[in-house]
């Protein structure tokens, strides 16, 4: 979140995607990384990351984290590509 404060997006961006490289992925930084795409008007990039992160929330039985993305998705849904 530093990276990001810092307006190191593509920074802040790697990091978050090997957050969500582990063996056992951290699903936060999904969440994380759609907010911060969306900010960018990177709608189709965050949608990627909510889908793959509600999956990944699902498996580890996270179902605050997938409601809370299913909700960033659907309103992502409302908009296009900017």
């Amino acid at each position: 979140m530093e990276l990001r404060n810092a307006r190191e997006h593509d920074a802040s961006l790697e990091k978050l995607d090997e957050l969500t490289h582990d063996e056992t992925p951290y699903v936060p930084a999904f969440f994380m990384a759609a907010q911060q795409l969306a900010d960018l008007a990177r709608v189709d990039e965050a949608r990627t990351y909510l889908r793959s992160g509600i999956d990944e929330a699902r498996r580890q039985g996270d179902s605050h984290a997938a409601a809370e993305m299913s909700e960033m998705l659907s309103m992502l849904g409302e908009m296009g590509e900017f």
